[in-house]
């Protein structure tokens, strides 16, 4: 019988072949996934013999992963913000530079926003993981596609904050009313000419959470001159963006009469980030 050293062996080498990034640690998430142990774990039990009903479910895996499905799908969790969510091809899978957006505005926050918004929720990791650090905050999870507000409702519940969640079925704010202390946003931002350069996996998202326009900006750009109404005065926005974008996204919040707008850079240092406040 095939022990979990010899199926890590040889899944890896099956991963590589079809051009797998990072192929052995796709495999070791793969099995801990399917025999229900901490990846850590694998290492002290090498030597431990996988029945057929486990290998038949790996081999199903493997196969989907070859094929350059997200392995964030086959897993159906991510971890953000020392948060588990539930992820899946409803929404687009959360990156990192939105979990840093998000871990910036779970510690910069003061006093607390009352009322938050998360336009344009995906999953609704940003919000989420935004009012799970303010107890009193309230928020409200907007997003143009029904399917991937079933999936944030989800999320909300499974942290036990949909007591204090709302959703909104809505193109930007079409369906969103009242004001808001702080708006966050990830929007749409690749430019509908980079279609061809996306990674496989990053063409499993839906191309509604993707594709910002002909140029990329044009949702952002819309979503800048209408959302003054919608925030309280001294009331907070924050927003990513693509590669290149920051100078023409500047200038639009400027033009807006948004105060103290600041292009912030990620971890790897790309401007990736717009801050900015609503004047009193």
């Amino acid at each position: 019988m095939a022990t979990i050293l010899d199926t890590l062996k040889r899944g890896t080498e099956y991963l590589e072949k079809y051009g797998i990034a990072d192929a052995r640690l796709n495999m070791e998430l793969l099995i801990a996934h399917v025999v229900r142990l901490e990846r850590m774990q694998l290492y002290l039990d090498f030597d431990r013999p996988l029945d057929e009903e486990s290998l038949e479910a790996l081999r199903a895996l493997v196969k989907r992963r070859s094929r350059g499905e997200p392995l964030q799908h086959l897993l159906g969790s991510i971890e953000f913000c020392e948060l588990e969510f539930k992820t899946d091809a409803r929404a687009l899978i959360p990156r990192p530079e939105t979990e840093e957006l998000a871990t910036f505005l779970r510690t910069s926050n003061s006093p607390p926003p009352s009322r938050v918004l998360d336009m344009g929720c995906g999953s609704g990791v940003l919000g989420l993981s935004i009012i799970e650090a303010f107890e009193e905050s309230s928020l409200v999870l907007a997003d143009v596609s029904p399917k991937a507000l079933e999936l944030a409702s989800e999320n909300a519940a499974g942290l036990g904050l949909d007591r204090r969640v709302e959703l909104a079925e809505s193109d930007l704010f079409s369906a969103v009313s009242g004001q808001f202390c702080l708006i966050a946003a990830n929007l749409p931002y690749v430019p509908l000419s980079e279609q061809a350069e996306l990674s496989r996996e990053v063409k499993w998202d839906p191309a509604l959470a993707l594709y910002g326009g002909e140029v990329g900006t044009e949702i952002i750009e819309k979503f800048l001159g209408e959302a003054p109404a919608f925030l309280s005065p001294g009331g907070k926005l924050a927003l990513e963006f693509g590669i290149k974008q920051e100078k023409h996204l500047f200038n639009v919040a400027c033009d807006t009469g948004f105060h103290e707008v600041e292009i912030v850079k990620d971890l790897s240092g790309t401007d990736r980030f717009l801050l900015a406040t609503k004047p009193f």
